[in-house]
């Protein structure tokens, strides 16, 4: 089995269950909304949240798709910084418990937060504090973080850093990797087009996008962004949401099939367990078919529980799915 190396903002996400939206009002803060947040923010959410029971998680589109990754015993690897904090040693500490390799650069500023708050109603509001996981820079990485692995998956949320991004796929490329780049975000495109088009064009092997993002990069429907961006790189994979989602490599083209799913409880993740669940399959040299049914039997069990930590059990039902899969 091929192995894989993640890079992406190493986050701890924590779950804030509120009785009202109070805090929200005080904090500035839309309800529904993504914001990004400084360092005197979050420190008057941790002073807000004392006492409150806090639900923590490793976070950030790349190490979830790492850890998932590693719950399916693929062998992984995850760059990133965090801070000298109780966040940034439970980051560590978590990756490394599921087996996860990691070069975590440290420094002194805190730790990367994502604090989810969820409403009565089951409407989330997040407020990221990126921290010590922006501070990676260019100059952090090393050739010696790429040795050993198949393939690079980086996510778009780095995009913003140019320097930073050019040199991890150079060092990838040079190092024998296939480049594989997960859009992240339809206003993360928007603002990075041009720069994104070089990365694909030049470097990227693989491509994961949704519907808005596909939309964002070619300002075309699925079916034509998918030929478009196809004729750019080696594999691409739009995600359409309900309707499953379209993969094309080459003269082959595939449309899988969503899965049916009882209750959609929160699509935090859903993204980053697809890219798991296909990149899984393609370490393992499975057709095109089976890696999107395996992405697929991923991104409906996460969106199904709340946050992306899945238990044991769900984990073994998972891998009861795959192999239903693989002997079909």
């Amino acid at each position: 089995m091929d192995k894989i190396v993640g890079i992406g903002n190493a986050l701890v996400d924590v779950l804030v269950l509120m009785d009202d939206d109070k805090m929200l009002e005080d904090l500035h803060l839309p309800k529904g909304s993504m914001q990004l947040i400084d360092k005197k923010t979050l420190f008057e959410i941790r002073e807000r949240t004392v006492g409150q029971k806090l639900h923590r998680a490793t976070g950030g589109a790349a190490a979830n798709t790492i850890c998932a990754l590693a719950e399916l015993e693929a062998q992984t690897g995850f760059i990133g910084k965090v801070g000298r904090d109780e966040f940034g040693r439970f980051f560590e500490q978590t990756l490394k418990k599921r087996g996860v390799d990691t070069s975590l650069l440290k420094c002194d500023c805190p730790s990367g937060v994502a604090s989810a708050f969820v409403s009565s109603c089951g409407e989330r509001t997040f407020a990221t504090y990126l921290g010590a996981s922006a501070t990676l820079c260019a100059d952090d990485l090393a050739r010696s973080m790429f040795e050993g692995y198949s393939y690079l998956y980086i996510e778009g949320y780095l995009l913003q850093d140019h320097d930073l991004i050019v040199r991890a796929m150079r060092l990838a490329k040079e190092t024998g990797l296939q480049v594989c780049l997960d859009m992240a975000s339809f206003n993360v495109v928007e603002a990075e087009r041009d720069f994104f088009d070089m990365l694909i064009t030049k470097y990227v092997d693989i491509v994961f996008a949704n519907e808005s993002e596909a939309r964002a990069y070619t300002g075309k429907d699925p079916q034509e962004a998918l030929q478009e961006i196809a004729s750019k790189c080696s594999i691409v994979i739009i995600k359409t949401g309900k309707d499953g989602s379209l993969i094309k490599k080459g003269t082959e083209e595939i449309q899988a099939k969503p899965l049916p799913v009882k209750k959609v409880v929160d699509t935090t993740g859903a993204g980053d367990f697809y890219a798991a669940g296909f990149l899984y399959g393609l370490t393992c040299g499975y057709s095109l078919e089976k890696c999107a049914q395996i992405g697929t039997i991923l991104a409906g069990s996460v969106i199904q529980t709340v946050g992306t930590a899945l238990t044991k059990k769900k984990w073994n039902e998972i891998k009861l799915n795959i192999e239903a899969v693989l002997q079909a």
